[in-house]
């Protein structure tokens, strides 16, 4: 049974350098938790020893995105460059390993124009999709400016991956501060507010109408849905408010596949199967900040109700999506 994980990443470390000299009010002090433990150097590796921890756990190709923040918090000049330069270094590492590695496209969201042209670019190098986040500084994605980017994107079959981001200073300040620095920053982070974010991206989008534009274009959020499928009830109330012409949980069905970002617990599985269909999901382990173990993994796969749904969910239904030929 093949093993694809679509939710792993790397890191440049001209970006990080980038991103850390930013100012405080535009910078991402999530980059931090890239230096935890070992995260760094596995981050940094693209090459053998990726390869090495892909054997361990049994999966068989990963697709490769940059870490948060990407290049979204940088100015445009700056992020035109690291992420033509991320994207040729991906590229090369594909091209070295092209039964092992695809990779997701990094784009200069602070120019749209050029955001577009890098996805065509990347889409020609053989780029399966791309990553993005929700907002750039105080732009959202689902804003006008970026509806030619999702037009392309759903032209050229690219799915866009939302990745979650850290909220802005003045959401972590009222919402997600008063304890220690580190306690406030798990708090607006992994331990909840990057996937508010995400959850909350996803969903302006569709009230946006974005997908009643563009029906051909494809989502994908980490995290099971990061809690996005969890309140598909009270989400649907927006439809008739916003003009779609589908319910909020018909674009879930329809527009969106969710990964498990490494979180293998089968009471989430249970969950999302019931508000979506088998073959939305797809696999990933968040290498590096997540390291399920084989044995892990393989647990976790018994707990598929037929092994049709099991093989969607390993490899079928990221073949289907992304294009990819084992």
């Amino acid at each position: 049974m093949a093993l694809i994980a679509i939710e792993e990443h790397w890191n440049l470390p001209e970006l990080t350098s980038a991103v850390q000299a930013l100012p405080e009010d535009r910078g991402d002090p999530s980059v931090m938790l890239d230096g935890l433990g070992d995260n760094l150097e596995r981050l940094h590796d693209i090459g053998d020893a990726r390869i090495a921890a892909m054997d361990a756990q049994g999966v068989d190709l990963q697709i490769l995105s940059l870490a948060p923040p990407g290049t979204q918090p940088l100015e445009p000049a700056d992020a035109r460059t690291l992420s033509r330069r991320a994207n040729d270094i991906a590229a090369e590492a594909v091209g070295r390993h092209p039964t092992r590695l695809r990779a997701f496209s990094t784009l200069p969201m602070a120019d749209p124009a050029a955001a577009v042209a890098e996805l065509e670019r990347a889409a020609g190098l053989g780029f399966v999709g791309a990553m993005v986040y929700g907002r750039t500084g105080e732009t959202p994605l689902d804003d006008p400016r970026y509806d030619h980017l999702f037009a392309t994107a759903a032209a050229l079959r690219q799915p866009i991956f939302i990745h979650p981001q850290i909220p802005t200073r003045t959401v972590r300040d009222a919402v997600y501060s008063g304890f220690d620095p580190v306690t406030d920053l798990a708090l607006a982070t992994f331990g909840w507010g990057w996937h508010l974010e995400a959850a909350l991206a996803a969903l302006r989008l569709i009230v946006r109408g974005t997908f009643d534009r563009h029906p051909d274009l494809q989502l994908v959020l980490g995290h099971w849905g990061e809690l996005l499928l969890f309140w598909t009830d009270r989400a649907d109330s927006l439809s008739s408010i916003a003009g779609l012409d589908r319910k909020v949980s018909d674009y879930v069905r329809s527009n969106i596949h969710v990964t498990s970002s490494g979180m293998f617990d089968p009471a989430l599985l249970r969950h999302v199967l019931e508000v979506t269909t088998p073959d939305r999901l797809l696999f990933s382990t968040d290498y590096p900040f997540q390291r399920p173990v084989k044995a892990d993994i393989e647990k976790f796969l018994t707990e598929f109700p037929t092994d049709e749904d099991r093989a969607k969910f390993t490899a079928g239904n990221a073949c289907s999506l992304f294009g990819i030929n084992l």
